[in-house]
């Protein structure tokens, strides 16, 4: 199938405003346009040798350097995590492996390094996995015990304030917050937008009691703008009451949840799922150490979402676009190794992936590892072949089909 009509394809049906944002972002650059392609990435990976013999794992199905990032939990304490699953299922642990290190790969003439460098930070994240999972005991990052750029990143969050927070999305209004509509991280929900999520969260605010009553009554709603995959997926920010108007609202989350790229390529391995919801709240839960905040599967008329509390995409380790020194990236590519290992230390066992042991003699063999670099390599110069056609059939906003 043709490259612009499988893109075509596995974005039909979202919003056009924000899809015409998605399709203009992917031009600009290849580590762009592998975010936005799962569906291609999968589409062109081996589904045989090593990527059929590695033992079987929850994934997250879309790791690439942009797809960890700190949060505060349930318990509202902060973490650094793998932190998007719209694209979660069960898998071979290479695919997701591979995905993460071509995307070191593609992003690095951005990153300021070269294509050796590139190999060997690859390289590096996964002997960092492959130790991580070899102790077969799952922890996670301390904000306490945290260094560099990951370390920075959780303090950061530590330390803002929830009216900080409010005051960079919101303006004040005689007394009450509304969303700035700024045409390029929130847009203006049509009436029916509007009625819709008021709907719902009247429903959700009376089946989910606070000690604050009015935590859920709905202040704004806006349309959201946020990644690269999910760009034009149905997608709002919902301000509430939370604690309190002015400075004790909350914001959240609700996106819209489409079926896995991943999946679509495996489903003899993956179990029955009520809805796409369910199936990434669930893995999401499985997999990172603590839970989102506000985490939830909903539905809406036949449609599911995920509410989750907003996270901002400040919360993400500042890589893309900016030069970097090889050794600087070394300890952030060694925390994303073992942040891997972990989630799927936490999540074995369970509905048919593979026990702690599988996957700690995993990580004791050898040969595997040189396989999975060459075939990443070579996955990348797909993924540059791929995007030099993309945009080239790109002008002005109108695709040539090729």
């Amino acid at each position: 199938m043709k490259i612009i009509n499988r893109i075509h394809k596995a974005n039909a049906g979202r919003d056009p405003e924000r899809l015409a944002m998605k399709y203009a972002a992917m031009r600009t650059d290849p580590f762009i346009f592998l975010r936005g392609t799962c569906h291609l990435f999968y589409d062109r990976q081996s589904k045989s040798g090593i990527f059929k013999s590695a033992p079987v794992a929850w994934c997250c199905g879309d790791l690439h350097l942009e797809n960890f990032g700190s949060y505060k939990g349930d318990n509202r304490l902060a973490y650094f995590d793998l932190n998007d699953f719209d694209e979660a299922a069960k898998a071979p642990v290479t695919w997701e492996l591979s995905r993460l290190m071509v995307s070191i790969l593609v992003a690095a003439p951005g990153l300021g390094l070269s294509h050796d460098d590139a190999l060997a930070l690859a390289a590096h994240f996964m002997q960092a996995y492959s130790d991580a999972l070899r102790l077969g005991k799952a922890r996670w990052v301390e904000r306490e015990t945290s260094a560099g750029l990951v370390g920075d990143l959780l303090h950061q969050l530590q330390h803002r304030s929830r009216v900080m927070f409010l005051n960079r999305r919101t303006q004040k209004k005689g007394g009450e917050r509304r969303f700035r509509i700024d045409g390029r991280k929130i847009l203006a929900v049509t009436d029916e937008q509007r009625h819709k999520v008021q709907q719902f969260m009247a429903t959700f605010r009376a089946s989910h009691p606070q000690p604050h009553p009015d935590f859920y009554r709905v202040v704004d709603i806006a349309r959201r703008v946020a990644g690269t995959g999910s760009l034009g997926v149905e997608r709002y920010a919902i301000l509430v009451q939370g604690k309190g108007s002015p400075d004790q609202n909350y914001l959240l989350d609700l996106k819209q949840a489409l079926p896995s790229s991943i999946a679509a390529h495996l489903p003899d391995l993956q179990p029955a799922w009520r809805h796409q919801a369910e199936r990434v709240v669930t893995i999401q839960r499985r997999m990172q150490a603590v839970s989102m905040a506000f985490l939830q599967a909903v539905t809406i008329g036949k449609q599911s979402y995920v509410l989750r509390a907003l996270q901002p995409s400040e919360d993400r380790v500042p890589l893309a676009g900016q030069q970097h020194h090889p050794e600087h990236l070394r300890g952030v590519l060694e925390v994303m190794g073992q942040c891997l290992a972990w989630a799927q230390l936490r999540s074995s066992g369970r509905e048919g992936s593979a026990i702690a042991d599988e996957l700690i003699e995993f990580s004791s063999r050898q040969k595997w590892r040189g396989k999975l670099l060459e075939a990443c390599d070579d996955l990348a110069s797909q993924v540059n072949e791929d995007w030099k056609t993309y945009a080239s059939a790109y002008d002005d906003g109108v695709f040539r089909l090729v």
